[in-house]
């Protein structure tokens, strides 16, 4: 549909393909990289049409993580004041993480198709996303920790609740590889795929699937999980209550019931 300096959209039977698109680059992710794909996820937040977001990478690698040449430019601006260099690195941190809490709380799913490698700044993203799937060539690891540096943009917060907390620390401070058998074991990852093309074709299949079902349904079912991560089971069931309350009243149930009941399949409005 768009292209973009890092990326490619397309959008398709209601499902938008967002690819990292920098193969030349193993996907590295570059300045263009952390604001477009805020002006991305805003574009599907804001269309309809769009029902289930696939994120991919071209090429052989899903992305090697942050761009070195971004960090070398980075470090280039700081000066001999630890203050302003403290307050210049903070205010880029921030940024980046708005980038991949853009995908976080995107109302439509988002699924992950991760092949070859997927590295530092990577599982960051992928930590952001509803669901992971990897092609059997996949390679994941938290690489921050090589660098002398804690992860910043998202996996130290998210990962716990995917992987849970033992496993998240030995990854964190190992910076140790995972193939794509260890991670679907460990929960990373939803299922694995013998190679890309049927890890693309296995993901949008998923995601079809999802797009024929209401979007009111799944925007609340989305809604209702991500409220969970921070709250008590009674405050969610609260919540779930006060919004089924309108959501229960959309056409879409009447509709779900009387295609069930005929066993036909059920067409839903945007």
């Amino acid at each position: 549909m768009s292209d973009y300096q890092a990326f490619h959209v397309e959008l398709t039977d209601n499902i938008a393909h967002v690819q990292i698109n920098r193969p030349e680059k193993v996907n590295a992710m570059n300045a263009a990289f952390w604001t477009e794909i805020i002006d991305i996820f805003q574009w599907i937040d804001d269309t309809e049409e769009v029902r289930v977001v696939v994120l991919s990478g071209a090429g052989k690698h899903f992305s090697s993580g942050i761009d070195l040449m971004m960090l070398a430019s980075l470090a280039s601006e700081l000066g001999k004041d630890v203050g302003r260099n403290a307050r210049m690195l903070r205010r880029k941190i921030l940024q980046m993480q708005a980038s991949f809490n853009a995908v976080d709380n995107c109302r439509k799913p988002v699924l992950a198709a991760i092949q070859g490698y997927c590295l530092g700044g990577a599982i960051d993203l992928i930590s952001a996303c509803d669901m992971r799937y990897a092609a059997d060539d996949a390679q994941f690891a938290i690489k921050e920790i090589d660098m002398g540096m804690a992860a910043d943009v998202g996996t130290l917060q998210r990962l716990p609740r995917i992987i849970g907390d033992g496993m998240l620390r030995e990854l964190a401070y190992t910076g140790r590889t995972i193939g794509a058998e260890e991670a679907c074991r460990i929960g990373l990852v939803n299922r694995r795929f013998a190679d890309t093309p049927s890890l693309l074709q296995g993901v949008l299949e998923i995601a079809q699937e999802i797009a024929a079902k209401s979007p009111i349904a799944i925007a609340g079912t989305k809604e209702m999980i991500s409220y969970m991560r921070d709250h008590r089971i009674d405050d969610g069931l609260e919540y779930v209550a006060t919004w089924n309350a309108a959501m229960l009243q959309s056409a879409d149930l009447r509709l779900a019931v009387a295609a069930h009941m005929s066993k036909q399949k059920a067409v839903f409005d945007h």
